[in-house]
């Protein structure tokens, strides 16, 4: 078994979230082991992009591969001393789970069942991971609250999410396993996912091509800083599985406490390019929710950090990375 000290298991981490985190976490100065299949959902020059970072860092441990392999889970469990895992790894977006739902079945059901039997037999101490705003659906009452009932996600994205939920909650009660959920709401920043509304605008108000704009731009998101999510994440890690008292599992939302206009989000994008948006208004999308707003009381009171980042700020240093990153002048 390879030693190493303080070492947290990253699955996804070329991905958005996953790159942020593990880069934060070997700055800290932890061993980080990370995973990722580096699939083509989005241009996987972006993923080597931020892979060729975390490689610089000689604490970084990096495995190709699918958390639907258990074989190959079990042999890294049984090769690394992990003590945290971090599960962000996960078929991602709403709309492509209406055209490809096998791909979400296999990433965030099995791969999910996968890391929580691997989790229980080498007796992690603490289970992060990643679930969404989209487990509230079209929830009516605001803020989303942890205390909500979520049983009816109008994606299957969110049913999945919602699924490792009752995954996560039922091997903590059975097996003793501490787990921490994390429901994340429309996270945006430097390094971000192209298929993300915010990123695809960037790209077409630059090039002067349409932006599609659905229910007519009335929708609000309570867009989260990807800082705000990485710090919220550290400060977790560094709090401690929850408590027994607490059945060894517990739920969060992460979010900017802060919904913004979907029309006015636009706006900022337009100042910080220096350019105005060719709008096509269109209908509702099926599997989309009106508006998202996090009741983020439990985290503030559990890890003493409440996200700070304003749009305005957040898409200028978007906009400043998108910029440098894609030679942009």
């Amino acid at each position: 078994m390879q030693k190493f000290a303080g070492g947290i298991f990253v699955t996804g981490c070329a991905g958005f979230i996953g790159f942020h985190l593990s880069k934060r976490l070997l700055d800290e100065g932890f061993h980080v082991l990370g995973i990722d299949n580096i699939n083509n959902y989005y241009d996987t020059k972006l993923k080597d992009d931020r892979l060729s970072i975390l490689l610089k860092y000689p604490n970084f441990n990096f495995i190709k591969g699918s958390i639907e392999n258990l074989e190959l889970l079990e042999s890294l469990f049984d090769q690394y001393d992990i003590e945290i895992v971090v599960n962000l790894a996960a078929q991602a977006g709403v709309r492509y789970s209406l055209k490809n739902p096998q791909v979400y079945i296999q990433s965030n059901l099995v791969g999910f069942a996968n890391i929580l039997d691997c989790c229980v037999k080498h007796q992690i101490k603490h289970l992060i991971y990643a679930s969404s705003s989209s487990v509230y659906g079209n929830n009516k009452k605001m803020p989303f609250s942890v205390k909500d009932r979520v049983d009816n996600p109008v994606s299957l994205y969110g049913a999945t999410k919602k699924a490792n939920e009752l995954l996560a909650y039922s091997y903590s009660h059975l097996y003793h396993l501490p787990s921490t959920g994390l429901r994340f709401f429309t996270v945006y920043g430097p390094w971000g996912r192209p298929d993300m509304a915010y990123y695809s605008f960037s790209n077409a108000i630059i090039k002067q091509e349409p932006i599609e704009v659905y229910n007519y731009g009335n929708m609000k998101r309570d867009f989260t800083y990807i800082e705000d999510i990485i710090e919220s994440i550290y400060r977790l890690i560094k709090k401690g599985p929850p408590a027994k008292t607490e059945s060894y599992n517990k739920i969060y939302n992460i979010g900017n406490n802060q919904p913004v206009q979907l029309t006015d989000f636009i706006k900022v994008l337009e100042e910080q390019l220096g350019k105005k948006a060719v709008m096509n208004l269109l209908p509702m999308q099926p599997g989309d929710v009106l508006e998202t707003y996090a009741d983020i009381e439990d985290l503030v009171n559990d890890i003493n950090y409440k996200p700070i980042t304003s749009v305005e700020e957040g898409i200028r240093k978007f906009v400043e990375w998108y910029k440098d990153y894609y030679k942009i002048s």
